[in-house]
């Protein structure tokens, strides 16, 4: 589907939505029904609804409504609140876009209106740091050369300025005439590529004669960005309100669920049916002593018929009593403790990069206790390991290396003799050098330069160039300006032919203005460029310094021209306008036809870069390493390039200690022998201590993905390094699923915008604020701003939230266990009616107040210290092993959850069930038994204590009595001085210090009988 934008056309206004942003989630209107819809479509909800509506059976039910009414209304009032505030901020910050002033032309006319206002077609004015309030195709710029400066942080996160430049068909176009402009924009419907717009732009009659002017991204104003270094600029309205490209990627990411969550919802699934099991043996058992005792006891007075539902009585008063098994408050009780770890990663001053000044940041605040479990890390390699400071160190020029003594090619004699004498080979090398790239040459006041370049690689070719006397000075629309030893020298820019992740190549064609000559400019990977050289033409010494830079860790490129025939050169732009206009498949036309001009190329050289490790990236790969964890390597790089640099950061051993193994091929057969052959290596060397690594290259795991993938998948499962070079963000994205379909958790860390794929993929994605941007900090879970980090988020983060997760989980199942197994011990002794023996007040302060806050401070707690952490990354196997969180330690929990609740009801039972002690005194007993208890078992399973956990455990018990004694003198209440005469009574304290005894002298042989075992 296409959309037609008629430039200053009133008459389509009603085609397409207005520039109204809108991210709300809720109305007035819907926010109730909506948000109740939402946390009724999850299980446990409905379960507790359903439990609350039997509760107002007054037949069945046991306890008052209020019990679990209450706890259900409290934590369902906390989510909607949460919801609807996030809701109004969300609205704020749209009436905020919406409520701009911003100048627009209408039938000719410049008027400011609000932002809101604006409508597909619209002609929209912008001055110099006004933020773009919809997409625009612009048409003009306040600079004579038809560019303008824009600011995408807000976009992409990326810190450097950008060029657009306006369409040749506005070209020359004078500035009072512009709101006057007519035409039609032919464009795609609203996507959410920011890196793609493919259009055409015609305008009408007098301004041009209907002819078609092709639109990229290169002449558009997107959503978000801000016009920066030019006075003004104009736009046509393309995608306006939720529809710019902005808009249309905003979006909830899908949630992703952890192991842990994983394993509390299968813990529940069992509970629940023990729960179904309990309730049906005790309702038969139930109804057999009603019919054989209970009718034979004067005082119980059951009626000798009863309703059709009568059988169902009993066990349902059990479902109900047996409902706080699942305790209702787990779900928030956890989300509130995530949301504090990702606040102790933000608030992390060790993380904090003081170089960039960049904190680290926890975007999902659910999935902490995944990092404690991390199995695979997969990583980019430039600007995640290294620093993406691209500094020219050597080349080699028609066959004669330059560097390879002084270690830098700017100071090497030869070469500074070669440029001052004018060698015709130099001297084309230094041109593609300073030509064939999308640099903007910025002049100041001053007359110094400044490049404002896209790319780490060109800004150092440009600037090593302009070193060596071939220096860009200026660019005037299509008219570069070159300054080479005091001589000035002009090209035109005719075409460029764009480099994409396929192609490798990028490439200019140019018309040097002194003589008129057409010339190819040509630069990209070797393998992109070597193969498109003359036929008969040796290429072995370029080969030889691809592989001589690539073993010192140096990025290379290939540079090459060819001059143009001007018929050829005619023919080919005829094809080349075709496909940049056309709207089907235009990526990959344009390939074809760029294909059809980069060929018989001259090899001129090859340009080495280097890109230093950042600091601690060795440090942290090895730690990591040792605590189990396994590294990929997942780069755009050559294969010598990238094993350099694993061997420098010590991702693999070197010889002999460590053994590579090379996965090559370009057919099927190839690359099925040659995984054949590593696979037999990997089985035979898996009994010797050997560090073995595999070697892929993008070709050949194109192949292994697409008709080898199981034994692919078995390779992947036997190693624990591996290096896959030339890779595409895709491929990333598909090696990242392939470890997750072995049931692996994995970490995806990366810098730039063509790793976000791989980071959104993965379980864990971490993102580095980096020179390439913050596009990969934003689309990830979490963003650091040196890899160095990432030893720290795992191994102390990761693992602490996972401890304490794990242990706050199966308390909170023990808590609620605690209670419901002493009311089944209690309907024993009550003729197994399902009678409660505590009052509503408190079950329902149980589950809400007495046992939650000393819970939620155990986030505080450490039983380790983090220097014996970061000192013995060892100590993380267990975590990913899932030791602390398993249908075993659950079975410990809730046996412990068992014994704990008969010690205390025989105790209390005992000590109060005499003729002269009332039921509530006896349920009073057992209660402050149960909160005895939950401090003992706090104290003994707490590793550290602090000012905040002494508060909690013991301020919580304090806080019990002082509760009761208020209750006790409520007449109404049900408890009307029973907390009093309680507390007045010797036997009431000597029953909870013989229950601690019991439980002291417990947990004693428990230590004793296995390590690890606690109370």
């Amino acid at each position: 589907m296409r959309r037609y934008v008629y430039i200053d056309d009133s008459d389509q206004q009603d085609l397409y939505c207005d520039n109204r942003i809108s991210n709300r989630k809720y109305t007035i209107l819907n926010f109730l029904p909506k948000n109740l819809w939402e946390q009724f479509s999850r299980f446990m909800n409905q379960y507790f609804l359903l439990i609350a509506c039997l509760q107002l059976w007054s037949l069945i039910t046991p306890v008052n409504p209020a019990s679990t009414w209450g706890p259900l209304i409290f934590i369902f009032a906390v989510s909607a609140t949460k919801e609807a505030w996030d809701d109004y901020n969300r609205y704020l910050s749209d009436k905020q876009a919406n409520e701009k002033e911003v100048w627009v032309v209408k039938q000719g006319t410049k008027k400011q209106i609000q932002a809101q206002d604006i409508h597909v077609g619209n002609i929209v004015w912008l001055r110099e740091n006004d933020e773009v309030p919809c997409d625009l195709v612009l048409i003009g710029t306040s600079e004579p050369q038809g560019i303008c400066f824009i600011e995408t942080a807000a976009l992409d996160g990326e810190t450097d300025l950008k060029t657009r430049v306006i369409p040749s068909a506005c070209m020359g176009i004078a500035s009072e005439l512009l709101h006057k402009i007519k035409g039609v924009i032919e464009c795609s419907n609203p996507d959410k590529d920011i890196r793609r717009f493919d259009a055409n732009l015609r305008l009408f009659p007098p301004f041009i004669d209907n002819d078609l002017c092709p639109l990229t991204i290169n002449n558009t104003l997107l959503q978000s960005c801000y016009l920066r270094n030019t006075e003004w600029a104009c736009g046509v309205a393309v995608y306006t309100g939720n529809e710019t490209k902005l808009g249309m990627s905003r979006g909830i990411p899908e949630p992703k669920l952890t192991a842990v969550d994983a394993m509390i919802d299968k813990l529940i699934g069992a509970i629940f049916l023990f729960q179904i099991v309990v309730v049906i043996v005790l309702g038969i058992a139930g109804n057999v002593w009603k019919d054989t005792e209970a009718r034979k006891q004067w005082y119980v007075m059951y009626p000798t018929e009863g309703p059709w539902y009568e059988l169902l009585v009993i066990p349902l008063r059990f479902e109900l009593l047996c409902s706080i098994m699942i305790p209702i408050s787990i779900k928030v009780s956890l989300d509130l403790v995530k949301s504090l770890y990702a606040k102790f990663i933000d608030w992390d001053e060790e993380m904090y990069d003081e170089e960039t000044t960049t904190p680290s940041h926890a975007t999902n605040t659910a999935i902490s206790e995944d990092l404690g479990q991390v199995e695979y890390i997969l990583t980019d390699k430039t600007g995640t390991l290294t620093e993406n400071r691209m500094i020219f160190r050597r080349c080699c020029i028609n066959g004669i290396f330059y560097g390879n003594e002084s270690g830098d090619a700017l100071k090497d004699k030869e070469l500074l003799n070669a440029v001052g004498s004018n060698n015709p080979d130099v001297i084309r090398f230094l041109t593609v050098m300073a030509l064939c790239n999308t640099v903007v040459p910025l002049k100041s006041k001053s007359g110094v330069i400044s490049y404002k370049a896209q790319s780490q690689d060109e800004d150092a070719l440009v600037h090593a160039a302009a070193r060596l006397h071939m220096v860009l000075v200026n660019k005037n629309g299509n008219i570069l300006e070159i300054n080479f030893n005091g001589l000035v020298i002009l090209y035109e820019i005719l075409d460029t032919l764009e480099f994409t992740s396929d192609r490798k190549r990028m490439s200019v064609v140019v018309k040097d203005c002194q003589n008129e000559k057409l010339i190819l400019l040509s630069k990209g990977a070797d393998e992109a460029i070597l193969p498109c050289a003359v036929s008969g033409k040796q290429v072995r010494t370029f080969v030889e310094a691809v592989e001589q830079y690539a073993q010192l860790g140096l990025r290379t490129l290939c540079l090459a021209w060819r001059e143009l025939r001007e018929d050829e050169y005619k023919e080919w732009s005829l094809m080349f306008k075709d496909a940049n206009s056309t709207f089907v498949d235009r990526e990959w036309k344009l390939a074809e036809v760029c294909q059809r001009l980069e060929h018989d190329l001259e090899i001129l050289g090859i340009t080495a870069i280097e890109d230093h490790l950042q600091d601690g990236v060795p440090e942290t790969i090895e730690t990591l390493r040792k605590a189990g964890i396994n590294f990929w390597m997942l780069t755009g790089d050559k294969q010598n390039t990238a094993i350099q640099i694993a061997l420098s950061c010590n991702f693999i051993s070197p010889e002999p200690k460590g053994q590579l193994l090379l996965i090559n091929g370009k057919s099927e057969d190839e690359v099925c022998r040659s995984i054949e052959r590593v696979l037999l290596t990997m089985k035979i060397t898996t009994s010797e201590p050997k560090d073995v690594a595999f070697v892929v290259d993008g070709w050949a795991l194109e192949i292994a993905l697409k008709h080898h993938r199981h034994a692919f998948t078995e390779l992947a499962i036997l190693s624990r390094t591996a290096i896959c070079c030339r890779v595409t963000p895709s491929q990333k994205a598909q090696l990242v699923e392939l470890l997750k379909t072995c049931d692996y958790k994995t970490l995806a860390i990366g810098d730039g915008g063509n790793d976000v794929r791989m980071i959104q993929q993965a379980d864990i994605g971490v993102g580095i604020s980096g020179r390439e941007g913050l596009q990969a900090a934003r689309a990830a879970d979490y963003s650091i701003g040196k890899f160095k980090f990432l030893k720290r988020l795992i191994l102390v983060h990761g693992r602490y939230s996972y401890n304490r997760t794990a242990f706050l989980s199966q308390y909170s199942f023990y808590k609620s266990l605690l209670i419901c197994f002493i009311q089944i011990f209690f309907s024993f002794i009550s003729g197994v009616s399902g009678t409660s023996l505590f009052n509503s007040v408190s079950l329902m302060a149980y589950n809400v107040f007495y046992t939650s806050i000393p819970v939620v401070v155990s986030v505080l707690d450490k039983d380790l210290s983090e220097r014996t952490v970061m000192e013995h990354p060892q100590i993380l196997f267990y975590c990913q092993a899932g030791r602390l969180l398993n249908p075993s330690t659950f079975a410990g929990w809730f046996g412990r959850s068992l014994f704990h609740a008969l010690v205390v009801f025989v105790v209390s039972i005992h000590a109060y069930a005499d003729e002269k002690s009332e039921m509530d005194e006896l349920s009073m007993v057992a209660l402050s038994g149960c909160i005895w208890l939950q401090a003992f078992v706090m104290t003994m399973e707490t590793n550290s204590f602090t000012i905040l956990q002494h508060l909690a455990i013991w301020g919580n018990l304090a806080f019990f009595y002082i509760i009761n004694c208020i209750v006790s003198t409520i007449p109404s209440a049900g408890m009307y001085t029973i907390m009093f005469r309680l507390c007045k009574q010797p036997s009431y304290w000597i029953t909870m210090i013989y229950l601690m005894e019991l439980l002291c002298i417990s947990a004693h042989c428990d230590c004793r009988d296995g390590p690890g075992a606690s109370a």
